[in-house]
């Protein structure tokens, strides 16, 4: 629907919603989620956790100048009119501090959530400031998800978010009614199709957050606006559900589809709202009650996957969907949507490949957007990256030349403060409760809750080296008997879950869970699951190599210079005491040749020589996993794109190899800052 026309249907959207029937009840989640601060890393994880806290995502609200000055925090910087930086980072780092259980972090936390109390949440209900004449609800959203999670971790701070989030709520639905105020881009009440239209794609954010409130803190005389304004979000918002659909689907490259491209449609393309809209037809079923979006959801994500992803788990948008082409990029903020929206699936809908795509994004795409002391990101991320520089021709359909470089900003800022969500968020997730006497472990990782179940509390900690490793151990104590379960990769060959005393499990193959009785007392656990190497095809005869869910890179020697940070604009160097010195930006040029092809049959995998070793830490960084790969290979003639990228390689008829074959060592993506990932094919036996 064009956005006009969303305008003229006002009145008939507000009365319809107003004399709509309501259920009395949310459907409810497949899985339940457990409060933050319950689920807590271990090992390898917590190291990555612990670097991240004290790299740039801990550091920011020290020197950053969208968070220490933001307007929101009483300062002058902002580098949109949507006012979401500091939201942004407040939304990853409530998690990030309570999940390590931080004091510096959630000092930063306490800080920010006390002066936005004095000074942001004003009479009207509010929350914020406001410029230019707009009210955009859009940033709100974030602080939403914060105070959210915030309440869950801390009660000190119930009472408050509750009272501020109600009283915003009031003050939405009158906006709303109005001509849909704060989504549908006004100015002074006049329509503006202008920059300003980015929650009409992201709705479903805030209707998360309102679901929150309705379960959790329900309030007489406040639940039918609640519902209303759900209705109203969603009717003045774009709609996954139309696009998530075989007549409207981009169905292959944007480039060879110019009729999907509109103004009209262009909210669909971009990266990270596919990564929100990936659950927005599991979040609007909640209140809908309509099943159909359940294969909606499902098709959305497999289409999106299937057509735009990357091999390490996200999308491919630069800033745009565009195809599978591997010198397309993928926006960091992507991966870390992808994650949440996946495991916010697996909860609401109970299907196990929805775990597969968290895990398969926070085990590559993530860390492989970022350096190994989580000081520097890059805006896009490439499969096939075998220099980070800046490149002669921006091959991207919006962004800049040093948009793959490795940096504090290499290009808009919305990553900088929007990527330190991605790991808390996903070990909160790691444990969900299945009814009331179920325990799930939902996300393999080495990560410990304590919760109740069953009437009980209960601890259940899992020691492993997953996704490196194949074996997971549970020491478990429990006051009462309860269920575990653990959720089978739907790649795994095979799977056990046995107890210490030789009982087995059962596997339930329509939920993809293993299931165990556990009686009360403490009992140890071993989860195994069959994993091999294995290849997926990828366009124009090239594979992607797996084992399990880590995703394997050409390994590439590297020459790495840095330099002061620069500001993502203009290019020009912050002075000297604007950041901390471990904030620089990257230049990463390659010591050997990238232009490879391998032989797949000839793939051997070299195991850690102790498989249940500790792992260096943090592993994620250049040479630290001991895990590898050898495969026959030879140079081929690779032309580039635009004269600046690896574009695709020669036919595979066409492929002649330029000199001798070799031994190629392929590494885990995610420690490979430099990479080929998609790799060409050629017959070497």
């Amino acid at each position: 629907m064009k956005l006009l026309e969303t305008v003229a249907s006002v009145a008939s959207i507000v009365a319809c919603v107003t004399g709509a029937s309501r259920p009395k009840q949310l459907v409810p989640f497949v899985y339940e989620s457990i409060p933050l601060g319950q689920i807590t890393p271990n090992g390898w994880l917590l190291a990555e956790m612990q670097t991240e806290a004290d790299g740039l995502a801990g550091h920011l609200y020290d020197f950053y100048q969208y968070v220490k000055d933001a307007k929101w925090l009483g300062g002058t910087q902002e580098y949109s009119g949507l006012n979401e930086a500091f939201p942004y980072w407040l939304n990853g780092l409530v998690p990030l501090a309570y999940t390590l259980d931080d004091e510096r972090l959630k000092g930063q936390v306490h800080d920010a959530m006390d002066y936005l109390f004095e000074h942001m949440v004003q009479p009207d209900g509010w929350i914020g400031f406001e410029e230019g004449g707009y009210r955009l609800i859009w940033a709100r959203t974030l602080i939403f998800f914060a105070w959210t999670n915030l309440v869950d971790a801390n009660s000190t701070y119930e009472k408050p978010v509750v009272d501020a989030m109600y009283s915003f709520n009031t003050l939405m639905n009158s906006m709303l009614k109005n001509k849909g105020t704060g989504v549908v881009p006004q100015k002074d009440g006049v329509l503006d199709d202008g920059y300003y239209f980015w929650f009409l794609s992201r709705v479903a954010e805030m209707i998360v957050s309102l679901q929150w409130l309705y379960e959790k803190h329900p309030r007489d005389g406040e639940m039918s606006k609640l519902w209303e304004n759900m209705e109203m979000l969603h009717k003045f918002g774009y709609k996954w559900e139309d696009w998530f659909a075989e007549s409207s689907y981009a169905f292959g490259d944007l480039y060879d589809l110019p009729e999907r491209v509109t103004d009209d449609n262009f909210q669909f393309l971009h990266g990270v709202n596919v990564g929100e809209g990936l659950k927005a037809p599991a979040v609007i079923r909640r209140y809908t009650h309509n099943d159909s979006l359940i294969q909606t959801t499902r098709d959305g994500v497999q289409w999106s996957m299937k057509y735009h992803g990357a091999p390490s788990g996200t999308i491919y948008a630069d800033e745009r969907e565009d195809g599978i082409n591997p010198y397309y990029g993928a926006e960091t903020c992507t991966a870390v949507e992808v994650m949440f929206s996946n495991s916010y699936n697996f909860q609401a809908l109970g299907e196990s490949f929805y775990g597969d795509g968290s895990e398969l994004a926070a085990f590559n795409a993530l860390p492989g957007a970022m350096t190994g002391d989580w000081w520097a990101h890059v805006y896009m991320s490439q499969a096939n990256q075998p220099y980070s520089k800046n490149l002669s021709t921006t091959p991207f359909y919006n962004t800049n030349s040093v948009g793959q470089t490795y940096g504090l900003e290499p290009n808009y800022p919305c990553c900088t403060v929007n990527h330190p969500q991605g790991l808390p968020k996903f070990v909160q997730a790691a444990f969900v409760k299945k009814g009331s006497n179920g325990l799930v472990h939902a996300l393999l990782s080495p990560a410990t809750v304590i919760t109740d179940v069953a009437g009980g509390k209960t601890s259940v900690e899992c020691r492993t080296n997953y996704p490196f490793d194949d074996e997971l151990q549970y020491n478990i104590q429990t006051d009462k008997a309860f269920d575990f379960y653990v959720r089978v990769p739907t790649w795994a060959l095979n799977s056990s879950l046995t107890s210490q005393s030789g009982s087995s499990s059962t596997l339930d193959s329509s939920t993809g869970l293993r299931k165990i009785s556990v009686a009360a007392g403490n009992s140890s656990l071993t989860f195994s699951v069959g994993t091999q190497v294995r290849t997926e095809p990828r366009a124009n005869d090239t594979v992607a190599v797996y084992r399990g869910q880590l995703l394997y890179a050409l390994e590439i020697g590297v020459d790495v210079t840095s330099a002061p940070p620069k500001n993502y604009y203009n290019l020009t160097t912050y002075p000297a005491s604007y950041a901390p010195p471990q904030a620089v930006d990257y230049t990463m040029l390659n010591t050997t040749e990238w232009n490879v092809a391998i032989d797949p049959s000839t793939i051997v995998y070299h195991p850690a020589s102790d498989p249940r070793a500790s792992l260096p830490t943090p592993i994620f960084a250049p040479g630290k996993p001991p895990m590898y790969m050898t495969v026959k290979a030879c140079l081929i003639d690779w032309p580039l794109f635009m004269g600046s990228v690896p574009g695709w390689p020669i036919a595979k008829e066409q492929r002649k190899c330029l000199g001798d074959t070799f031994d190629a060592k392929l590494v885990p993506y995610g420690s490979a800052k430099l990479r080929m990932s998609e790799l060409p094919t050629i017959d070497l036996v």
